[in-house]
C-alpha cells in the first residue's frame, strides 16, 4: 500500500450532506474508494457523485442503530479510514428543552459517531490496520461557553471530543490514529439561509474543512491522535 489514498477504502457518513460532498470530492481526488451510508432509500439529488466508480452508495442505513452499522461495516472490506461526519444541530433556551430533544441530539451526535467509531475499529483490529478515524466536534464542544443557547447540541459535540480523545489513548498501542475536527460555522447554502445577515467571509469554507479532514485520515498523518484540531476561520 501506497503512502497515499490511493485504492484505499474510506466510510464517510454523512458523506451526503454539503460537507460530505466536500470530502468526498476531496477523497476521490486523492484515488480513495468512498463507502457512504445513507439513511434515506436513494441518494438526495444535490449528492454530486452517485454514479461515480469509486463511491459505494448504502440504502436505509440508520447509524444510530448498531445492528444496521455493524452490517454496513462488514461490507466494507479493507477499512482504512472512517470519517464520522454526520450529526445535527438544534437550539433552544435550556428552559424549554424537551427530554426528547436532548435524545436526539445526544443519538445523532454522540450514539452514531460511538457506534461508527466500534465498528471500524473492529474491523481494524480484525485485519491488523494500523487506520484512521476522523469525528467531527464543535467549536461548542471544546469552548464550552459558546454553548450557550444550545445546551443540548454542546453536550453532544462534547461527548464526541472526549470520546475522540480516550480513544485515542487507548488505541496508541495499535497504531490506529483518532482525531477530530471542531469547526465554527462550516459555510454551506443552509446556514447561508439561516443567517443571511451574517458575514459569511469569517466562515470556514467546505473546502478547508474538507482538506483538514482527509489530512487527518491519510497515510500522510504519521503521528497525529487524539488532537481536537480547531476550524474557527476568521470567527
Amino acid at each position: 500500500m501506497t503512502d497515499t489514498l490511493d485504492g484505499r477504502h474510506i466510510v464517510v457518513t454523512g458523506g451526503t450532506g454539503a460537507l460530505g460532498g466536500a470530502v468526498v470530492g476531496k477523497l476521490l481526488e486523492q484515488g480513495a474508494i468512498c463507502h457512504v451510508p445513507n439513511a434515506h432509500a436513494a441518494a438526495p439529488a444535490h449528492f454530486p457523485f452517485p454514479a461515480h466508480e469509486r463511491v459505494r452508495l448504502a440504502h436505509n442505513v440508520d447509524l444510530a442503530d448498531p445492528a444496521k452499522v455493524d452490517a454496513f461495516y462488514a461490507s466494507v472490506t479493507d477499512l482504512w479510514a472512517s470519517i464520522h461526519l454526520a450529526g445535527g444541530f438544534t437550539a433552544a433556551p435550556v428552559e424549554k428543552i424537551e427530554p426528547a430533544s436532548f435524545a436526539e441530539m445526544m443519538d445523532t451526535n454522540a450514539r452514531t459517531t460511538f457506534l461508527c467509531c466500534r465498528a471500524a475499529i473492529r474491523s481494524m483490529l480484525e485485519s491488523s490496520v494500523s487506520g484512521r478515524i476522523v469525528n467531527v466536534t464543535a467549536r461548542a464542544g471544546l469552548d464550552l461557553r459558546r454553548g450557550s443557547g444550545m445546551v443540548a447540541y454542546a453536550a453532544s459535540k462534547a461527548a464526541v471530543a472526549a470520546m475522540t480523545v480516550a480513544m485515542a489513548e487507548e488505541l496508541k498501542g495499535k497504531g490506529i490514529l483518532v482525531n477530530a475536527v471542531a469547526p465554527s460555522t462550516l459555510d454551506t447554502p443552509a446556514t447561508r439561509a439561516d443567517m443571511p445577515a451574517a458575514d459569511f467571509s469569517k466562515w470556514v469554507s467546505l473546502e478547508a474543512a474538507a482538506e483538514a479532514i482527509a489530512y487527518l485520515a491519510s497515510p500522510a498523518n504519521l503521528a497525529m491522535s487524539g488532537t481536537l484540531v480547531p476550524l474557527y476561520g476568521r470567527a
